[in-house]
């Protein structure tokens, strides 16, 4: 949903410019002319010519910049468009027209905190509309000011009630504060009122908003309205969708993959592919043969599960054979793990405010032969880069635990259990399987000795269940689960993470409804890693969610020593789990439905000695298992994007790369 801007008249009559000669301005007033007409047959590479010989030869006329920002606009040329719109509004601060235009380039350019401080620039005497404040609102949404946004929304709200886009983007900005229930609330009123081809992304977030506050009430007649909008969307749709919901709430391949293909469909439409370009790589020792150049994009290069994940990998790249980029498009948080990935990589740079169009062209300046995508759709995501094609190869590794649905990722990363051949049809991108797991691991990440369990509020004599995962895993089936664990556990507490007020008090009633003690839930402040690693120690067992898994904190408690409990389930993001206890070597632990994942728990709080061989298993694994080994995966990952090259430079399209022995 983009942030309406007025629209222009096809035409603009230009004002006299003082100082300037007759002959000149006639001469503007022809390349006007001239970038009019063409700009009506659609040709915007001579209408853009034509209106900046307008604005050379009559320099201070704003209509002549208002129309070469139009068409460089259009030439999706933003930064170029924003400095022609400036111009116009610089000459006059009352010209809202000017202002609108300015700040949506702006916005196109990714330059959200330079487009609010062009909308607050509007002389204050300029009358200022619902789109006014929708458009700054907007721009302070997506420059990460959600409570000035929410400000500027409900004066927009106060303009028009009833504009459903504007109830749908409170919303989200209610959620960035933690203010779930809230959100929910907004999201109702815009689906009362109507989002026509965006209702399935808006069920979508719905969904996810309220189990992120484990508000469980209308969750079965919601996930039934999500279905119904999913059903209705045609096959061939390209509209927004949100991805990550259907990832985390449902356990259908094909209605992740659908709703995947109509986001990615969206992202191309905003796309022109750069000219193709083919490799010149050739494997070093062969005539011409020189090294890999492998590029990684992300917003996550900071204190963040995906580095956390990545550090040492990053740092074991073979440099005599690999040359590696990381392409750098999130914060800096002067974190020691940003300084780490800094020092570990041999090229950092940081693309964060270009536009995907300028991250793409740099992308392919830099001559990057492979390009890996380490976010799919989550948070701050830039998959669009990917439709403009700026490597000839491409793949999605990591950050998002599902199919990408996009023509122009070539192969998803994944292994034997997450990503298994017959599960092909579920996916868009070839399967390229690492031989053991996918998810790679970091044998410096920081393990503290463990603070007592009266420091972490734990009772001394409990089976200790850590129910780690984030409360948007957590469904109202899963929990009816843990309480009836509980419930034949009466010696067992139940350790949570107190990720959100809500989601806390929400948990406890419904615990209570469950007969369940208070008492019998403890909970878990946020930590900094390292601090939780250390207290994750004192946890018996992990117990696991469906359908969408532990990942980084399934790693985190099996670094710890901590058995986890799983089963999988049909969607990769229902795999991950299972696929970490088989690398760690204690397959016993993947269950193969509900009932058997029960049953093991109550098994192992029964066999004391049978949880603490596990934990000595796990123990020795952080120096055996390949699971912790950091450079194995290091190699065996190399060798998967060798492949993926191989066929490319032998001109074969991508195919499924099976798991190499």
């Amino acid at each position: 949903m983009r942030a309406p801007i007025p629209q222009r008249p096809a035409a603009h009559r230009p004002r006299p410019a003082s100082g300037s000669s007759h002959a000149q301005r006639h001469r503007a007033e022809g390349q006007w002319r001239a970038g009019q007409a063409h700009a009506q047959r659609g040709d915007w590479d001579a209408a853009e010519a034509a209106f900046g010989q307008a604005c050379a030869l009559l320099p201070t006329d704003p209509v002549f910049a208002l129309n070469h920002a139009r068409a460089l606009l259009r030439l999706r040329r933003p930064d170029e468009a924003a400095a022609a719109g400036a111009r116009a509004f610089n000459l006059d601060t009352r010209d809202a027209t000017a202002c609108a235009l300015t700040a949506h380039c702006l916005m196109e350019g990714k330059r959200f905190r330079d487009a609010a401080r062009c909308l607050r620039t509007l002389h204050p005497d300029t009358a200022r509309g619902h789109d006014y404040h929708f458009t700054l609102a907007r721009a302070h949404q997506l420059g990460g000011q959600p409570k000035e946004a929410v400000a500027a929304y409900m004066d927009a709200l106060a303009l028009n009630i009833t504009h459903a886009n504007t109830h749908y983007q409170l919303g989200v900005c209610l959620n960035d504060l933690a203010m779930k229930t809230e959100a929910s609330q907004a999201f109702q009123t815009a689906l009362a009122m109507g989002v026509g081809v965006h209702e399935l992304g808006v069920r979508a977030l719905l969904c996810y908003f309220e189990r992120e506050a484990c508000a469980w009430a209308g969750a079965d007649a919601g996930l039934a309205a999500l279905h119904g909008a999913l059903q209705a969307l045609p096959d061939d749709a390209a509209v927004p969708t949100a991805p990550f919901a259907h990832v985390t709430l449902i356990d259908d391949p094909l209605a992740q993959l659908k709703a995947a293909r109509s986001l990615a469909r969206h992202l191309a439409t905003l796309a022109q592919p750069l000219p193709a370009k083919a490799s010149d790589w050739a494997p070093l020792g062969t005539a011409g043969g020189r090294r890999l150049r492998v590029g990684y994009l992300s917003a996550d290069f900071h204190t963040h599960a995906t580095a956390i994940l990545m550090a040492e990998m990053l740092e074991q790249h073979d440099r005599s054979r690999f040359e590696v980029t990381l392409y750098s498009h999130g914060r800096d948080d002067r974190s020691p793990m940003r300084r780490r990935i800094e020092a570990g990589s041999e090229h950092f740079v940081n693309l964060r405010g270009e536009s995907e169009r300028a991250m793409a062209e740099r992308i392919r300046a830099d001559g990057i032969d492979l390009l890996v995508d380490l976010k799919g759709y989550t948070k701050d995501h830039r998959l669009g880069v990917f439709a403009w094609r700026p490597a000839p190869v491409s793949a999605t590794f990591l950050g998002f635990p599902g199919t990408t649905g996009a023509s122009y990722i070539d192969y998803l990363v994944g292994d034997p259990v997450v990503t298994p051949l017959d599960h092909a049809a579920h996916y868009s991108e070839q399967l390229a399987q690492m031989p053991v797991c996918y998810q790679p691991n970091d044998r410096q990440r920081a393990l503290p000795p463990p603070p007592s369990r009266a420091q972490a509020g734990l009772p001394d004599d409990a089976l200790v269940l850590a129910g780690f995962n984030q409360p948007y895993k957590i469904s109202a089936e899963v929990f009816d689960v843990w309480c009836a664990l509980l419930d034949a556990l009466p010696q067992a507490v139940l350790w949570l993470l107190e990720w959100n007020a809500q989601s806390r008090e929400n948990l406890a009633r419904e615990a209570a409804a469950r007969g369940i003690a208070p008492d019998r839930l403890v909970w878990a402040p946020r930590k900094a890693p390292a601090d939780h690693m250390a207290r994750m120690q004192l946890a018996d067992l992990f117990i696991d969610t469906w359908p969408c898994n532990a990942h980084t904190t399934a790693s985190d408690a099996l670094w710890a020593g901590v058995p986890v409990v799983t089963f999988a389930g049909r969607t990769f993001a229902s795999r991950v789990a299972a696929s970490l206890v088989h690398a760690a070597g204690l397959p016993e632990l993947a269950c193969d439905g509900i009932e058997h994942y029960a049953r093991t728990v109550v098994e192992l709080a029964h066999d004391p000695a049978r949880r603490q061989a596990m934990r000595d298993h796990l123990v020795a694994a952080r120096l055996t298992s390949p699971l912790f080994d950091s450079r194995r995966f290091t190699r065996d990952f190399e060798a998967l994007l060798l492949r993926m090259m191989d066929r490319h430079r032998a001109g074969l399209a991508p195919a499924a790369l099976p798991a190499a022995p």
